[in-house]
């Protein structure tokens, strides 16, 4: 599972009930200090069973670098990660391999794999393989950072509940990543009454990024939007990405959605910003925004309606094992991972480009 940006080149390995799950980057430059406790407190974000709305599941997360840093420093050469799983129950998929559950890739998987593939947990389709991610987008974060560029994100809807005020710092060290902590009370209150019910959750998550210089990016493929959603659309349960105003952009005129320019201290800015910040696909130096939509966890202990392979019959399922009713809270940090990568690879090749307006 690879993806190769203009610098960065990432690949993920592994299975989510394999005996370990890695990442490989290649790109970063050399002599970039690396701490690795910062990084330790990113991943913790977004392991499993760290509060009574995720998986039962325990997983330490914690990765062993074997190539590309050397005492915290990044080399320049590819770095490798390996991160052990240590909580594994595969015996609880065993029955899927024949009768497929509902909003999971186990039949097409099962039609293109055949009967060698490893299904449990949902084998390398599943949520488990953005631990990887988030490795290579926590280094990149760092790497950002000092640059000045900040990447920050919140549950922005969770079941029709929606986070209250803008989103101004970062949620990271937040018992639950919303800008209001009563909307999110409401949020967790609304994920616990599913879970209880056997059904589970969607929601959104908006992330932004701050202090990027102007010009970042380029035309058609080369725009941040074709390089951020090809990240995020690697993220399991995502099912939408807008930028700015997105799809409320299609309601308005041209006199209501285009941004006016104005000057503020001596500097050319937005005087709104439905763009996103995002204008022909280079940054335009107002806030980079965007919101992902994610699906219900379809893992629910609700009975459903699926088929036996073997007999080519219809049947009944009911799914055990431990499962996120929702995965928006965990699926946070892997958004703000997406866009590192996704802006630290435009910005090592924006190096190579100097435009004396910058």
């Amino acid at each position: 599972m690879n993806w190769n940006g203009k610098t960065l080149k990432l690949s993920v390995f592994g299975q989510s009930h394999s005996e370990s799950i890695g990442m490989t980057l290649a790109g970063l430059p050399a002599g970039e200090q690396i701490d690795l406790e910062a990084l330790h407190r990113f991943l913790d974000r977004r392991a499993p069973g760290r509060t009574p709305w995720s998986t039962a599941r325990k997983e330490p997360d914690v990765p062993m670098f074997t190539t590309g840093l050397e005492g915290g420093c990044t080399t320049g050469e590819t770095i490798t990660a390996l991160i052990r799983n240590r909580d594994r129950r595969s015996g609880d998929y065993t029955s899927f391999a024949r009768t497929p559950r509902p909003g999971h890739a186990d039949y097409p998987a099962a039609v293109k794999y055949g009967p060698a593939w490893d299904n449990a947990g949902g084998g390398a389709f599943s949520g488990r393989m953005t631990a990887p991610v988030c490795i290579a987008g926590g280094l990149c974060l760092q790497l950002l950072a000092r640059e000045g560029i900040r990447v920050i994100s919140r549950i922005a809807e969770i079941g029709g509940i929606c986070d209250v005020g803008e989103l101004a710092e970062s949620t990271e060290g937040k018992r639950f990543p919303v800008a209001n902590d009563d909307a999110g009370d409401r949020m967790i209150a609304a994920i616990m009454e599913a879970k209880a019910a056997g059904d589970s959750l969607g929601g959104v998550v908006e992330c932004r990024v701050l202090g990027l210089p102007v010009g970042l990016g380029g035309p058609l493929f080369d725009g941040l939007e074709s390089r951020i959603a090809a990240l995020v659309f690697g993220i399991p349960a995502v099912k939408g990405l807008d930028f700015g105003a997105g799809f409320e952009a299609a309601r308005l005129r041209g006199s209501e959605n285009n941004d006016p320019f104005v000057l503020r201290q001596g500097r050319v800015v937005t005087g709104s910003n439905r763009c996103g910040g995002i204008l022909g696909g280079m940054s335009d130096g107002m806030p980079l925004v965007f919101h992902v939509a994610f699906k219900p966890t379809p893992s629910i202990a609700l009975p459903q309606r699926s088929v036996d392979l073997v007999r080519m019959e219809e049947t009944e399922l009911r799914i055990g094992g431990r499962h996120d009713p929702c995965v928006v809270p965990r699926a946070v940090p892997v958004v703000e991972a997406a866009a590192a990568l996704a802006v630290c690879d435009a910005l090592l090749e924006g190096r190579k480009e100097r435009s004396p307006w910058n």
